[in-house]
């Protein structure tokens, strides 16, 4: 029996509130790092009219300009008018950091020289054939519609819009192949003086039909800003808070999302590095033939140094018992805080990167958890035949 069905995912542009938030905690950890390769950073950011208030823990012997760093994210992303509601050069910016609690830190800095995770938690990776990056389709084409927002925002393609907005995308299936594009809503702040037809004219010619290929687009219908007016956003229209767009960070909901946010951590905190890990394990695998379709989820405990679990699930797009894969995950990839840090390289500031338009599947980004550098180890490992 033909099996049918539509999923969504969305994704949020770099002005997003929320988004905002992200890259300021970031750009922090970035600064951090790259002076203190041994630093502990816990940094969140909240965002309202007016007001940037930075808070988190930090373990560091440096001085981070945490006013300045804020007023350059903002500045780039583009809130540079006070008509827009929020400016980089007007907004409060109050600090609030403390010092790591020694609790924490005495399990992750080990007396025996160890590294132990950061938190207690599950992650979760996934990688599938559906595109070339081997991404779901829907969070894909979201992060790309999202990504061009923002282009022909800066580059004076469509003047008259604003850095906040969001991209939806419904994906058709059949037999849990993609066939179309059913559904895209874009909401996109803009100027007060503009015409609805006339930013819907836009969207629809400059965004949706420069990036989505025309053969997904079959009987596609179109919600434009449905509200009718999206003038006041940004942090005057709605608070943005650090991590609170997790699955925008991730698969768009194709895979179950362990709970724990990505920016403004360093990389001993197994909820951004683990996740990391899962996505560049999980991407191997599939890059070798395993399977078409995998998630894997590992687990940790605060302060030790092993993940306390495993588990892959291939959906049933692979002939190779569950437990062997997993037995290979678990001979091939050090699955240690230090062995993934060393491995992925994790000791740079390449965080601001991350945090808009999502962590996984921009091979353009260099991201080192996108590599397909184990591919010939697991092929000889699980004896999967050379495509």
């Amino acid at each position: 029996m033909t099996k049918e069905y539509i999923f969504t995912s969305e994704s949020v542009t770099e002005g997003h509130p929320d988004k905002m938030a992200d890259q300021i905690s970031d750009a922090i950890l970035d600064y951090i790092i790259e002076r203190d390769e041994n630093a502990r950073v816990a940094c969140e950011t909240v965002l309202t009219t007016g007001i940037c208030l930075i808070a988190g823990e930090l373990k560091t012997d440096i001085y981070a300009p945490m006013q300045d760093i804020a007023r350059d994210v903002i500045r780039e992303i583009g809130y540079t008018d006070a008509s827009f509601g929020f400016d980089y050069r007007s907004a409060g910016i109050l600090n609030a950091i403390g010092e790591q609690s020694i609790d924490i830190n005495q399990g992750v800095d080990r007396s025996s020289g160890e590294l132990g995770a950061g938190d207690q938690g599950m992650m979760f990776g996934y990688a599938c054939s559906e595109t070339d990056e081997l991404m779901p389709l829907p969070i894909s084409l979201a992060h790309k519609l999202t990504a061009k927002l923002a282009e022909v925002r800066k580059n004076g393609t469509v003047p008259f819009l604003r850095p906040d907005g969001k991209a939806q995308v419904s994906v058709k299936y059949i037999d849990g192949k993609p066939i179309s594009v059913d559904t895209v809503v874009i909401s996109a702040q803009h100027n007060d003086n503009i015409f609805p037809s006339t930013l819907r004219d836009a969207i629809i010619t400059e965004v949706i039909e420069e990036v989505i290929p025309k053969e997904l687009l079959k009987d596609t219908t179109y919600h434009i800003n449905p509200t009718g007016r999206f003038v006041i956003g940004g942090p005057q229209g709605d608070a943005g808070l650090t991590g609170r767009k997790i699955v925008v960070d991730t698969y768009g909901g194709s895979c179950p999302h362990g709970g724990g946010a990505f920016s403004g951590k360093d990389p001993t905190k197994v909820d951004r590095s683990g996740a990391y890990m899962a996505r560049y394990i999980a991407k191997n695998l599939v890059s070798a033939g395993v399977s078409e379709r995998l998630t894997v989820q590992l687990a940790y405990a605060i302060g030790i140094v092993e993940p306390v679990s495993i588990m892959v699930d291939t959906h049933g797009s692979s002939s190779i018992e569950n437990y062997k894969i997993e037995e290979c995950i678990k001979d091939i990839f050090n699955l240690s805080p230090a062995g993934i840090i060393k491995e992925l390289d994790l000791l740079k500031p390449i965080y601001k990167k991350t945090a808009s338009y999502g962590h996984f599947g921009r091979e353009d980004m260099g991201f080192s958890w996108e590599k397909t550098n184990r591919v010939d180890e697991i092929k000889s490992y699980l004896r999967v035949k050379k495509c």
